[in-house]
């Protein structure tokens, strides 16, 4: 197996399935306090989380003349809540299930003097439960969820690099904690048609034509990969010739895939990656007629 195999974590679904989808769960009892707590911005980009030096924050947001965060270590395996005026508090990540970690992130933030009131029920997955009642989801195994942020340490470099070629409207690279998965979209600066049926939030997501590439750490049955699509997507995208020989178009999700573990397994893993988004933004920016010399350095 190449050295970098051992450098980019291994993500094998049957390792850690429980523990993915507890975590997305926290996470999304943490997400919606930071949706709560700031402005809405174009496309919802003050609702994801960041990847941090040592798990996942929502940086800071206001609250009555201070500010707070919250942030996932996943090295000591806390929650923890900062404020500015230096109050804190912390939460054992440990086996608990959702609806006690919602609880207990409750208690937190009153003890800190905070009450941000939320939509307590999860987003973006089939049959939630509110989190007050999930009692189903209560797993943490503390070396899955560091090889998980670990992972992400070394794939947001790949994507920031690739962002800074590009000198159009363009999202951070962050962290979507409904959907689980690290993103970044570019954007032609051209609107795009109203998707008919669309929802509210799908609305203001795809307002604007945009490429979108990010990682996904896999759940539902499905390994971990990496996607790329156009939205709304140009005739040919589907059939278009893209890199590394491991990708491939998934008709049932409208997008390319990159497997990570092709990824992991390659002498030099950031390369490859590279080779993904740059062939798939290619391909979607050419058939889509987007004007290259004026949104790239």
């Amino acid at each position: 197996m190449p050295a970098s195999a051992t450098f980019w974590p291994a993500l094998p679904l049957a390792a850690w399935a429980d523990t993915l989808a507890t975590l997305h769960m926290y996470s999304q009892v943490v997400g919606k306090i930071r949706m709560a707590s700031t402005p809405l911005v174009n496309h919802f980009w003050n609702v994801p989380l960041y990847v941090s030096a040592r798990g996942l924050t929502t940086s800071a947001m206001p609250y009555e003349g201070r500010s707070f965060q919250i942030d996932f270590d996943f090295l000591d395996h806390q929650l923890i809540i900062r404020c500015s005026d230096g109050a804190e508090q912390r939460l054992a990540l440990q086996p608990r299930s959702v609806a006690a970690f919602y609880h207990e992130v409750q208690r937190m933030l009153a003890e800190l003097g905070i009450q941000v009131n939320i939509w307590p029920v999860p987003v973006e997955i089939e049959n939630p439960i509110p989190f007050a009642e999930d009692e189903q989801h209560a797993s943490y195994d503390p070396e899955a969820a560091q090889r998980f942020w670990r992972a992400l340490t070394l794939i947001t470099p790949v994507l920031e690099q690739f962002r800074a070629g590009f000198i159009g409207k363009c999202s951070p690279v962050h962290f979507f904690w409904g959907s689980f998965d690290l993103a970044v979209t570019r954007f032609s600066g051209r609107l795009a048609a109203p998707r008919p049926g669309a929802d509210g939030i799908t609305r203001e997501a795809y307002s604007h034509e945009v490429i979108s590439h990010g990682f996904w750490p896999g759940g539902n049955g499905q390994e971990a990969a990496f996607y790329a699509y156009t939205a709304p997507a140009p005739a040919g995208f589907a059939e278009a010739p893209v890199q590394p020989g491991t990708a491939f178009y998934s008709q049932e999700l409208g997008e390319f895939l990159l497997p990570y573990e092709a990824v992991r397994a390659a002498p030099d893993p950031a390369a490859v990656l590279r080779e993904f988004l740059e062939s798939t933004y290619a391909a979607g920016a050419n058939l889509a007629g987007w004007d290259r010399p004026s949104l790239e350095r």
